[in-house]
């Protein structure tokens, strides 16, 4: 039975070499693979897949409006497909994921998605939503944080490295940083909202419960 699997990570945590090893292991069988990349994501130039150390391989393009559904089974109709993977997975709209579950359901294709879950705010994005919510096989892409702890959160910062907390969901570069969630603050930058109350100051102890002397209890009992 083919499957979807979502591929999840903090930023520069090697998604896109996953994503490129994964389609090489297929090639290297003789396996044709079908390989996607949004159209807003041009960083190394429109239609390629770029890893932070060099491998690079080109993609079909695909834009808000695609039916992935339609483009899978017009080319796999003209040669089989054995596998599809999609980069930056986090930009697929609701209705593409769905396309992807009757890829794999109708066509019998595996699908392989790699993205962030969540933006410069802690938000989902709204493809790694439904991904999390309908993919079969959810597999996390381990990164660290400055601090030395996991890190699961996306930070976008300014020209002097600071955090940014205001802005489009969607600014497309190399100015992020991957951090912990405490490291991030999410307290302080989500917009759920929640500010931690003030401590209650704590009341003295009773030394006893009302009614009893402990000091006129049998020994023993006390």
């Amino acid at each position: 039975m083919a499957k979807l699997y979502f591929y999840y990570s903090a930023m520069n945590a090697g998604k896109s070499t996953t994503l490129l090893q994964s389609a090489h292991n297929y090639e290297e069988r003789g396996m044709r693979t079908m390989l996607f990349t949004p159209q807003l994501d041009d960083r190394y130039g429109e239609g390629n897949i770029t890893s932070r150390i060099g491998l690079q391989q080109n993609a079909t393009i695909f834009n808000g409006t695609d039916d992935l559904f339609v483009l899978i089974r017009r080319s796999h109709r003209r040669d089989t497909i054995d596998c599809v993977l999609v980069d930056e997975a986090q930009f697929l709209t609701p209705k593409q994921v769905l396309q992807l579950t009757v890829v794999c359901d109708q066509l019998r294709i595996p699908v392989l998605c790699y993205g962030l879950r969540t933006d410069f705010l802690g938000e989902p994005f709204e493809g790694a939503k439904y991904l999390l919510a309908w993919a079969e096989e959810l597999s996390e892409i381990k990164t660290v944080c400055r601090s030395g702890k996991k890190a699961t959160m996306n930070a976008r910062l300014d020209e002097n490295g600071n955090q940014v907390v205001v802005g489009n969901q969607i600014d497309i570069g190399h100015h992020y940083e991957s951090m912990s969630r405490r490291a991030f603050d999410l307290p302080a930058i989500s917009p759920v909202g929640y500010e931690v109350p003030p401590e209650e100051p704590v009341e003295p102890a009773e030394a006893s419960e009302p009614g009893y002397d402990v000091g006129s209890m049998p020994r023993g009992i006390a």
